[in-house]
């Protein structure tokens, strides 16, 4: 059990954390001493960055901006974040040191290190973090990539829980594990199912802590729900069990209360699923001929989605653009290849029927086995058509009718870099590589907005939204319509509980990239991405006025959101900040709208 010293006896923390050049900053003899107890895995971290400011015209730089679009590179370099800054907020800037952490005791070591010399941390797995939080300047990171471990159990109990849980099936991960990985064991070798996200390389730690979703959460829950245990180094330096019946507060903070807040975390377990027979997609787009053609696309869509899609079996996304296009990117869960196109036919042949719409080609619809959808091997083999090389065009197919069954895409891009293996990522995700945020914005729509009464009312504030700003909806990112036991373990998570009565998260963004400041040709346009923050914030507005409750993802939403207690966490939030105060009681872990974020400096150095 962990014992709380008296404020009276713990000298006080420091209200400045220490950085280069200050005195206190400790000295090589420290750092080698460090280097030493986690065994020469202390690294000065290289800031690939600068080559581009030195020297934009060699071969070398023009190798980097091409890398820059692959995120396996990215997330093999500590220097690196997938995210390159934010206008007006942040941008990337390296750690003076890494510990490239290989167990526990190695971050043990450094929350130690870090502590005991009034630095400031960093901690970075995927790297994938848009409001910066996976780098900090000046500080000492804790790196966990190479920690992707992977053992796969029949009967788990979390450890103290042996009298009160029954066993079951479930994985145990290393930190520093990305999707692709877990799919790769779970799915395509176990035939098991496990909630990961749906880039194929965020980092299953930082997705878990932050409530994150996969393309089917609206079956199985947030990836959050299934966390069955989890080993974390606390700020004190002690490596701690957390799970229902050990420190079971702790716990329930790691599922969902947001990334490097609680603490470490260097290895996680959890629940694997049954794996259903078939995944499926369906893509395609439809432009209307007018504004008011596409106020009534709008309206027609959300009457079909009440009435045919609603449900677990559906997740993934529309789109709605400014000029009228509307396009679908769903994915399906246990249908067969039959099931989706009964589904689809009356709501395609409503846009057919009617010269003011335009169904663009391919339609794509169909499924697969659902043990082969992250199959990277079986993609070359049986679908080759669908890998994408980085500088290649997508997949064209002929059409021999409205619907066609073909697999689905977005395309796999490999990683063509010698050695990589089978490191694949999703088409759709390349834009996420190396850009630099305008804005970015989420906002939950709750399923009352489903009721034939807010029908309208819905529709019209989707078109209206549409008339400011690019933005979609993510129907796995809100659970309501999916099965009871999803939502119970969701709601026993730390997630703001909106989520659990959302039947869409509404994400609005725009962005640029690659782009890094003082890099001439490639610098980002301030101008242009404040106008486009606008833009952005009247189209949410739009469904704010119709919404009742500003609740919003903590990994996707704005930098600058305001009342981000409110709109992360809801009603956990009092309760989230008596675990950091018990745990991290002197902010070692702090990062940008983390839980007690608001005690600090915006860049984590200074105590308000």
């Amino acid at each position: 059990m962990l014992t709380i010293m008296p404020r009276g006896v713990r000298a006080a923390a420091p209200s400045s954390r220490c950085r280069p050049g200050d005195a206190a900053w400790p000295s090589k003899t420290a750092w080698k001493q460090l280097n030493e107890t986690v065994g020469g895995n202390l690294i000065p971290v290289d800031f690939p960055i600068a080559l581009l400011q030195k020297d934009p015209d060699s071969d070398a730089a023009k190798q980097l901006w091409r890398n820059l679009k692959n995120p396996y590179f990215i997330g093999d370099n500590p220097g690196l974040t997938e995210t390159l800054g934010w206008v007006d907020a942040w941008d990337t800037k390296p750690s003076v040191y890494a510990v490239a952490a290989r167990n526990a005791q190695d971050i043990a070591a450094a929350v130690n290190f870090a502590r005991e010399n009034n630095l400031r941390l960093a901690i970075k797995g995927g790297g994938h973090s848009y409001q910066g939080t996976s780098n900090a300047p000046d500080s000492l990171l804790i790196w966990t990539r190479h920690l992707h471990d992977i053992e796969m159990h029949d009967a788990f109990v979390p450890q103290g829980c042996e009298q009160t849980l029954k066993p079951q099936p479930a994985v145990t991960l290393g930190a520093g594990t990305i999707d692709l990985q877990a799919y790769e064991a779970v799915c395509t070798q176990a035939g098991k199912y496990i909630q990961g996200g749906g880039c194929l390389t965020v980092g299953l730690a930082g997705l878990i802590q932050g409530g994150g979703f996969g393309s089917h959460s609206k079956h199985y829950g947030t990836a959050a729900a299934s966390l069955l245990e989890a080993e974390v180094v606390t700020a004190d330096g002690q490596i701690r069990i957390a799970n229902a019946c050990t420190n079971p507060d702790l716990f329930w903070a790691l599922k969902g209360g947001g990334g490097g807040t609680f603490g470490v975390v260097s290895k996680l377990t959890v629940r694997t699923h049954e794996l259903p027979e078939y995944f499926g997609a369906v893509n395609f787009k439809i432009v209307a001929a007018s504004d008011d053609a596409y106020r009534r696309l709008i309206r027609q869509f959300v009457s079909f989605y009440k009435e045919n899609l609603f449900n677990d079996h559906w997740g993934e996304q529309a789109h709605l653009r400014p000029d009228n296009t509307f396009e679908i990117s769903m994915l399906s869960h246990g249908l067969d290849a039959e099931e989706p196109k009964k589904v689809w036919q009356p709501f395609i042949d409503w846009a057919r029927s009617s010269s003011d719409y335009s169904v663009k080609w391919p339609v794509t619809i169909g499924s697969i086995p659902a043990r082969h959808f992250w199959d990277v091997q079986w993609w070359k083999e049986h679908w080759p058509e669908v890998i994408l090389p980085r500088n290649g065009s997508s997949l064209h197919a002929l059409i021999d009718d409205v619907l066609v069954h073909l697999i689905p895409q977005p395309t796999l891009t490999l990683d063509d870099r010698p050695g990589a293996g089978s490191n694949a990522w999703w088409k759709g995700n390349t834009g996420e590589c190396g850009w630099f945020i305008w804005s970015y914005e989420s906002l939950w729509l709750p399923e009352s907005l489903l009721e034939s009464g807010s029908q309208e009312r819905l529709a019209n504030a989707l078109f209206a939204g549409s008339r400011h700003s690019y933005f979609e909806l993510h129907f796995n990112k809100g659970l309501a319509g999916g099965p009871p036991e999803a939502i119970a373990a969701t709601t026993d998570t730390a997630t703001n509980p909106a989520v659990t009565t959302a039947f869409a998260l509404l994400i609005a963004a725009d962005a640029q990239g690659p782009a890094y400041p003082g890099i001439p040709g490639h610098e980002p346009s301030i101008v242009e991405g404040r106008n486009a923050a606008h833009r952005v914030d009247q189209c949410v507005n739009e469904l704010r006025a119709i919404t009742p409750q500003d609740g919003a993802y903590v990994s996707e939403s704005n930098y600058f959101q305001k009342g981000f207690q409110q709109a992360y966490w809801g009603r956990n939030y009092p309760r989230l900040t008596q675990i950091k105060a018990k745990y991290d009681p002197d902010g070692l872990f702090i990062v940008h709208n983390g839980v007690g974020s608001e005690n600090w400096s915006r860049d984590g150095f200074t105590k308000l």
